[in-house]
């Protein structure tokens, strides 16, 4: 069919449900944004006095063949497209038809803490049989994104995309526009899955070096920095090819709800200019991004309008999002590939100027490494920065090398990582935590590719607070993979001595150190991180932000949202086990949110 007449046929199909009552400013059913057609509507929104109306399900279908049994919203994987403008007054009627509380939380709006989904923080949750409203002015635009912040709801399906059309003209142009929301699901239960990973932390790791890559090695670096490089690693009961948590191995992954076999399609004519919304809903997966043949121009990240980037990939860590617009000018069709960062499996779908027509799906690159940089520790060849292990006999590898000693510092109720938070909670502590915004991320060095870097992106407009932070608050990321725990600071939620405190309306800096070997995407709700990645006036905002093993940055925040907030790691194991706080911002340090 063509792509104009499929639209029209789709638009006299919405007008319709429309009329008969079924469709409240949702651009989707089935959901229909990812079925196969021309693209989105770009006039689909709620009237002001209009109500979204959004059920919370447990609904049976059929996943790469297979039955699954999911958490839905309005009973698709994902949930429809909730499509709001700048400057109206939104109101999402929420009925939970569950048989355990839920939420929905409104991942990256800029809203009251009442309304912002997060039980015991914000709002008590939505009861089983209970209707909750949303209501909220709606005071930004860009593409964001929903889903569940109960229990293990959104790794069962409970999630969706959200676009916020702006009040003034976007400074790019695009004829068609997609949502694609990249996601990975699994048919075992989550809570097994917890417990195997707090059991073997590597359970799902099938991609553990070998002895043919040990001999590889010897050859390459010699048998003294080999062997005392493969004892490093065992000392700390740590993979270097750990890069996810959980894997290919019971992970399907999905774009627009879709397996990679069912290909995911959306149509272009040949010169047209057209908008990907990349969202990644993922649980726990990070992905690396490439349309082979059609080079990407970043134009949105975060919601947040970035001066244009051209690359040929981008790596999104999890709850992220980047637009991008690709020109295919060919009478071709183009495969939209989101490799996993451990190689283990692979989202898919296709841009195709005619019904029918598929391209090849790339070779998957070998699985990449964890490399001393990522240990904090430099070159094992070279010198060996300090750094401590907890409890571990190194084996005479600790020779020369000093004690690290950071003295604890009263930061307004958040003291800098110090001794007190070495403890079981956090297996190493690295001295040579570092920037690492100007690099891809590991696997993405030598690819031949121009990939994206934090260090590219640029806001459109000047920052608003230009005043210089009238404080540091210094957090450390911290974990023990063999016991798979997870925190802030060494300690997890449940041991941390009340919130973090935010004065309202300052300007404060915060300053984040990953001392572990893993990515972990850091989301803030309730307010903008500005990255200071050297783009001057012009730093962007960023909702999430992914900290790379060993990586020290920093972020600008104005406290200017009253109320408590969530503040923790995407991954959602990592954030169940213990890495989330609550950033308090009252006017007199603490309590008063009035």
């Amino acid at each position: 069919m063509h792509p104009k007449i499929e639209q029209l046929t789709r638009r006299r199909f919405l007008k319709g449900m429309a009329a008969m009552g079924l469709l409240t400013g949702l651009d989707g059913l089935a959901p229909v944004y990812a079925a196969q057609y021309g693209g989105l509507r770009r006039d689909m929104s709620a009237g002001d006095s209009k109500a979204l109306d959004l059920r919370i399900q447990r609904t049976a279908l059929r996943i790469s063949e297979r039955e699954a049994h999911a958490v839905t919203v309005n009973g698709s994987i994902p949930g429809p497209l909730v499509r709001l403008r700048e400057g109206q007054n939104a109101m999402l009627r929420v009925t939970n038809e569950l048989d355990e509380d839920s939420s929905i939380h409104w991942h990256g709006l800029i809203l009251p803490a009442a309304m912002d989904g997060v039980p015991g923080v914000s709002f008590a949750g939505i009861k089983p049989g209970e209707t909750f409203t949303y209501q909220f002015p709606v005071t930004q635009s860009g593409t964001y994104w929903y889903h569940s912040h109960s229990g293990m709801q959104e790794q069962l399906g409970h999630f969706g995309p959200m676009i916020i059309d702006p009040l003034e003209p976007e400074p790019f142009s695009y004829d068609r526009e997609y949502v694609v929301m990249l996601s990975d699901w699994t048919f075992e239960n989550p809570h097994h899955v917890m417990a195997k990973l707090k059991k073997q932390s590597d359970y799902y790791n099938f991609q553990q070096r070998t002895v043919g890559d040990f001999f590889r090695d010897v050859k390459k670096n010699g048998w003294d920095a080999t062997m005392a490089e493969r004892l490093m690693w065992a000392q700390m009961r740590m993979s270097p090819t750990d890069f996810a948590d959980v894997s290919g191995y019971t992970y399907t992954y999905l774009m627009n709800g879709l397996a990679p076999g069912s290909n995911w399609t959306g149509m272009f004519r040949p010169g047209e200019r057209v908008r990907l919304r990349f969202i990644n809903a993922a649980s726990m997966t990070y992905f690396d991004v490439r349309i082979p043949g059609l080079k990407m121009t970043v134009v949105q990240v975060d919601g947040q309008n970035v001066q244009p980037v051209t690359v040929d990939e981008f790596r999104t860590g999890v709850a992220e999002t980047y637009d991008v617009i690709v020109e295919p000018k060919e009478d071709r069709a183009y495969t939209i590939f989101a490799e996993t960062t451990d190689r283990s499996g692979y989202a898919r779908g296709t841009l195709t100027a005619r019904a029918g027509l598929t391209a090849p799906i790339p070779e998957r690159r070998p699985r990449p490494l964890r490399t001393m940089a990522d240990m904090g520790m430099g070159d094992m060849q070279h010198d060996m920065p300090d750094m401590k292990m907890d409890g571990m006999d190194m084996g005479g590898m600790q020779h020369d090398m000093p004690d690290m000693e950071m003295s604890d510092m009263d930061m307004g109720g958040v003291t800098k990582h110090g001794p007190d938070t070495h403890g079981p909670g956090n297996s190493m502590i690295a001295e040579t935590s570092r920037s690492r915004l100007h690099e891809p991320g590991s696997g993405l060095e030598n690819t031949g590719t121009r990939v994206l870097v934090y260090t590219d992106l640029r806001n459109v407009n000047p920052m608003y607070d230009k005043r210089p932070p009238g404080r540091e608050i210094e957090l450390h990321l911290t974990g023990n993979m063999e016991r798979y725990m997870w925190s802030f600071d060494g300690k997890r939620y449940s041991e941390a001595k009340g919130p973090i405190a935010f004065e309202y309306g300052e300007r404060l800096r915060l300053i984040l150190v990953n001392d572990t070997m893993m990515d972990h995407p850091i989301h803030l709700h309730g307010m903008w991180m500005e990255l200071e990645n050297g783009a001057g006036d012009y730093l962007p905002r960023k909702h999430t932000i992914s900290v790379k093993p060993g990586e020290r940055l920093s972020l600008l925040i104005t406290a200017d949202a009253l109320g408590n907030w969530a503040f923790h790691c995407h991954l959602l194991f990592h954030m169940d086990m213990g890495m989330f706080r609550v950033v308090s911002v009252s006017r007199h340090g603490m309590g008063d949110h009035s």
